[in-house]
């Protein structure tokens, strides 16, 4: 049995058994604390019922006009708590505060290509490819240096499913800061 919850600062001290993964982003200490204080709703965590941390997702909301969007900056879920469908209700969480709270007209993320398990798990809540990014993730000595595959879900606010309209060439990562 898990329940989500909003992430604590306190969290922070507690995570390193989802964060030990190779796709998965440390960041720093301040980068954990801006999302919590700019966005806590849309940073999320699935605690089991001992208490143990089983996953998070770190979002937020940016962009203007018909870029106002969604986004996930993390997901991740411990090795051990995968396949329970936790990264699915953490998605969920994510989606509908994005479409009933902030009235945005999609959800974005940006994934590995060589991430197949979690592309499948996107394609299955209906993301779909947007765009490439080239260079998005940089090499660490264990994973390559690697383009993104930005995927993304229109939401009921983008009735023309504008958002999803497929870009046919790879895209620079400066090309995706948004106004």
């Amino acid at each position: 049995m898990s329940t989500f919850r909003r992430f604590r600062a306190m969290d922070m001290f507690r995570f390193n058994n989802i964060n030990l993964d190779r796709y998965t982003e440390t960041y720093d200490l301040s980068f954990y604390l801006t999302y919590l204080s700019s966005w806590p709703d849309l940073y999320i965590v699935a605690e089991s019922a001992d208490r143990s941390l089983m996953g998070y997702l770190m979002g937020k909301v940016e962009g203007k006009k018909e870029l106002w969007h969604g986004h996930v900056t993390a997901l991740t879920v411990a090795p051990e708590c995968r396949r329970l469908g936790l990264g699915r209700g953490l998605m969920d969480v994510l989606e509908v505060a994005s479409e009933k709270t902030y009235d945005c007209y999609f959800v974005d993320l940006f994934v590995r290509p060589s991430n197949v398990v979690a592309i499948q798990m996107y394609e299955n809540l209906g993301y779909t490819l947007y765009r490439q990014v080239i260079d998005y993730y940089m090499g660490d000595g264990v994973m390559p240096t690697e383009y993104a595959n930005d995927m993304r879900k229109a939401l009921a606010r983008d009735v023309d499913k504008k958002s999803i309209v497929p870009v046919k060439h790879p895209v620079s990562v400066e090309d995706t800061f948004f106004a």
